[in-house]
């Protein structure tokens, strides 16, 4: 087993993963899907990510991505599956990746070198991702790997999320952190997102957050002005660090040179997005 620097492969997911999101926020995204008949942002946004498990309901959906308000789902699901299938939006969803990644980063490092190289390590690393209690992983594994570069990067990274973020889920039961109190907790880190985006996009009222303020803030976790305790601050790191543990495989088949490597190629791109106005400068905090 190769042995990596400490939190190498999360820092490897932290610069590949911004490229994945770059189409939640795109104008792109909102053209394609309104060309199949969706008119409300959080429906495409739903069946944008939850496609790939098939025409699901709000229950599955809820399992999966952990953190939405199951109310704000069953408003949209599974009804968005009478607006286009899963087979259209999924397709739907790499065009826009597609314009949205040209436009970001432009033409000259869409065709180049470097991005072909990024793809093929993030595909490499995918190799020892595994499906067991990975439901949306395992999901987007089962789709056609694109043939251009930099639709590969944006599928590999897209594989790599996810095998992470459900490996996050057991984590956080682990940790005893409900819903709402795992996105309380992560935007105290100062990393998540802001509570304006939390409740605009998950569906949460300012009550139930507040309520899950008032719940760490019991156990000990936030101080008297929402900001993470000592206490607090050992729950998010053991968090990381479990989801950490159970996210090794990827970055270890890949090894300490190939990791480095996909890390800087990575840093490159996700500075480009950035700089392109990706991301709305709200977004976190």
């Amino acid at each position: 087993m190769t042995t990596l620097p400490p939190r190498a492969g999360r820092r490897c997911h932290h610069v590949i993963n911004p490229l994945h999101s770059t189409v939640y926020f795109s104008p792109d995204l909102d053209t394609e899907f309104k060309a199949l008949g969706f008119e409300d942002v959080s429906a495409m946004r739903l069946a944008s990510r939850s496609a790939a498990l098939g025409a699901v309901g709000a229950g599955t959906v809820a399992a999966t991505f952990y953190n939405y308000n199951v109310e704000l789902l069953a408003r949209h699901l599974p009804a968005v599956w009478d607006i286009a299938s899963p087979e259209e939006v999924i397709a739907a969803r790499l065009r826009a990746v597609d314009s949205t990644l040209r436009r970001l980063l432009g033409e000259e490092a869409i065709a180049s070198a470097e991005m072909a190289e990024a793809a093929e390590l993030a595909l490499r690393a995918t190799e020892a991702c595994t499906r067991h209690g990975r439901p949306l992983y395992s999901a987007h594994a089962d789709l056609a790997v694109p043939e251009e570069p930099h639709l590969r990067y944006w599928h590999a990274a897209t594989l790599l999320r996810e095998h992470r973020g459900d490996g996050h889920l057991v984590a956080l039961l682990s940790a005893g952190l409900d819903p709402l109190e795992a996105l309380v907790s992560h935007t105290a880190t100062g990393m998540g997102m802001s509570p304006r985006w939390v409740l605009g996009s998950r569906g949460w009222r300012r009550a139930d957050w507040d309520g899950a303020v008032a719940r760490l803030r019991e156990r000990g976790h936030l101080d008297a002005d929402g900001g993470l305790t000592a206490e607090g601050s050992a729950l998010r790191d053991a968090v990381e660090e479990h989801t950490d543990r159970l996210d090794a495989a990827p970055y270890e088949h890949l090894g300490a040179a190939g990791v480095e490597r996909l890390t800087a190629l990575g840093k490159e791109f996700r500075n480009a997005a950035f700089l392109a106005g990706a991301f709305p400068a709200d977004l976190n905090g």
